[in-house]
């Protein structure tokens, strides 16, 4: 099964994480920028990385779905993900074909690190591949420009990853009408027609972020939550799970509010500001991507708050996070394999074009991480900074 490949495969990311730090900051990812949490725009490019953001509207109120299996432990290596046949295991593809892979963004480490991962997988297969995404996660017309412009360059096979599930369903359309295969990565399109997906499964993540909150805050107090979209299937789903785990299973925790900062730190900053004056029994909150992570990080401190007076849970890495959690000033957060999703995504497409049916959703992990687990080489293996 390819999930326990690609879990597999964590060791070989150590080596990669190591490439992708000696290459420099980027800018980041779903997620924010790693240094400073800033987004300084990089467009598209032909060969390699993107980034994200994506957005939505402030609003408040709770929301649920079902989380399908609530993450205990201090990390979860997944074992879910369905159906697929494949064939024999691909090591060297038939053609050098072309894949264009759109993603959410381009700015946030985390998209970086997707583009090495596809990378690495195109030269071992023989493919070439181009990374492109817009330069904000809310550029939703750039996104669809790109992938327009993807389908009339006519590459062998598309992966994309979509920043609004229904706006992108015509473009789908336009991709079959092309005969162009199309695989996607990190969030899907409502269509029928791409092959599969790889991303984390995040039900589960969300729910192992509200897991180890609660016993962070002894399992009880009061929770905010800064999400990144209430659009695309990573921010709605991040948030789901961890709203049904803390209502399921943490009665005398209580989730006051959630808003939306669109993955901008200084947005999220201001959020997270309002919702403290706004509960003054506020004992947590968790941001949903890396820049919600670091706005509320930074928030917190611009109000002179002492360290872990509010308990600070977030998602994704990056070294502005990594930094935040070593000195204390966030708590921990949840870190997934953005190579594994960038291998699983070429692999999938190759698979496509050489008549092999991939797994429909490939789950490639999450895991919580704190200062008492940043070395281990587990752990090391998945941060992106």
């Amino acid at each position: 099964m390819r999930t326990k490949k690609f879990t597999a495969l964590l060791a070989g990311a150590l080596v990669s994480v190591l490439v992708l730090s000696s290459c420099g900051k980027a800018s980041d990812a779903n997620t924010a920028t790693p240094a400073a949490g800033s987004a300084t725009p990089t467009a598209a490019a032909s060969t390699s990385a993107a980034a994200s953001t994506s957005g939505s509207a402030s609003t408040s109120g709770s929301a649920s779905t079902s989380a399908s299996t609530s993450a205990s432990g201090e990390s979860s290596a997944p074992e879910s993900s369905a159906s697929g046949s494949g064939g024999a295991e691909i090591t060297k593809a038939s053609k050098p074909y072309k894949i264009a892979l759109v993603s959410k963004g381009f700015q946030h480490q985390f998209w970086q690190a997707v583009n090495t991962g596809a990378k690495e997988e195109a030269d071992k297969l023989g493919v070439t591949i181009t990374f492109e995404g817009p330069a904000a996660e809310t550029d939703l017309q750039g996104q669809l420009q790109m992938l327009q412009a993807a389908i009339d360059r006519k590459p062998d096979a598309i992966g994309f990853a979509a920043l609004d599930p229904k706006a992108c369903v015509p473009l789908m359309e336009a991709a079959q009408a092309a005969k162009i295969p199309v695989v996607e990565f990190d969030a899907g399109c409502d269509s029928e027609y791409p092959s599969n997906i790889s991303k984390t499964d995040s039900l589960v993540a969300g729910a192992l972020a509200a897991t180890n909150m609660a016993k962070l805050m002894g399992d009880k107090g009061e929770i905010g939550i800064v999400g990144h979209s209430q659009i695309n299937s990573t921010g709605v789903e991040r948030r789901d799970g961890f709203v049904k785990e803390i209502e399921t299973n943490h009665p005398n925790i209580k989730i006051v509010d959630i808003q939306y900062g669109d993955g901008d730190h200084l947005k999220s900053a201001d959020i997270a500001k309002a919702m403290i004056a706004a509960h003054p029994n506020l004992t947590g909150l968790y941001g949903t991507n890396e820049g919600s992570a670091i706005g509320i990080v930074n928030g917190v401190k611009e109000l002179g708050l002492p360290a872990g007076k509010i308990t600070i849970v977030g998602f994704d890495s990056g070294q502005t996070q990594i930094d935040a959690i070593k000195s204390g000033a966030m708590a921990g957060a949840i870190t997934q394999d953005p190579l594994g999703i960038g291998r699983s995504t070429v692999l999938s497409a190759v698979e496509v074009l050489e008549g092999q049916t991939p797994e429909k959703i490939v789950d490639t992990g999450s895991f919580w991480y704190d200062k008492t687990n940043l070395d281990d080489p587990k752990i090391a293996a998945v941060l992106y900074k």
